[in-house]
């Protein structure tokens, strides 16, 4: 009985995996779409994310199931409500990658990407695939520096997102009306993109270790710290 619950919490695990791999598809999709006004991929991007919401109510039907059945405690318990948790964000991310394929379809067969600022998103988009990448890795592996390496991806998205702001505020900005609502509003789905990543990342962390306070620390330092005290308890 205890062989098939714990591959039912493995179960949880890999549909997270299969659930992030094609987030990261769709981010990739949709971005190239969004620069290149590339209507049959925004079209994929649009209909593909039925897949990613199946596959999560899947999941969350599955966790609750176990909840009901197995009622496990302390880190079994931790993995099915961490992966209930995970699958929301995961979802969301779906539906960031849609509404950048969106913006990419309303505005064809015009480009979405505002004048002046096809740089910025060309680098918001390509971050955007490389943190969705590295969080797939990290659900695949658990390997708690790959969420450090997602949160720094993060501050680089925050601050291309707050370039785009002061550009179409500043008093240089030409764009018309609604080169400034899409490229706000893209901004905004890619800026909120990565933080879903980064929330996947604390619960993963927590997930580890048990304690929300050292997802919010510096992950890289805390497992030198633990390897540290390894040592010393070897050669003790």
């Amino acid at each position: 009985m205890r062989e098939v619950f714990h591959q039912s919490l493995e179960d949880l695990q890999s549909r997270l995996v299969e659930i992030a791999d094609l987030v990261t598809v769709s981010i990739d999709k949709a971005t190239r779409a969004f620069a290149t006004s590339d209507v049959a991929l925004a079209e994929e991007v649009i209909a593909d994310d039925a897949k990613i919401d199946e596959l999560a109510v899947t999941l969350d039907e599955q966790a609750i199931e176990i909840l009901a059945r197995q009622q496990p405690v302390a880190r079994d318990l931790r993995i099915v409500v961490t992966a209930l948790r995970v699958s929301a964000s995961l979802e969301r991310m779906g539906d960031m990658s849609e509404h950048i394929a969106q913006l990419a379809r309303l505005r064809f067969p015009e480009r979405a990407v505002p004048k002046g600022l096809k740089g910025t998103f060309t680098k918001m988009g390509e971050l955007d695939v490389e943190i969705a990448r590295t969080l797939s890795e990290l659900l695949r592996t658990q390997d708690l520096r790959l969420a450090d390496t997602i949160r720094n991806t993060d501050d680089d998205i925050d601050e291309l997102h707050a370039s785009v702001f002061e550009k179409v505020l500043s008093d240089n900005w030409k764009g018309e009306a609604t080169a400034t609502v899409d490229a706000t509003l893209a901004s905004r789905y890619h800026e909120r993109f990565a933080d879903h990543a980064v929330a996947v990342a604390k619960k993963v962390v927590y997930l580890a270790t048990g304690d929300w306070h050292v997802a919010e620390q510096d992950i890289a330092l805390v497992i030198e710290q633990q390897e540290q005290i390894q040592q010393e308890h070897g050669h003790a």
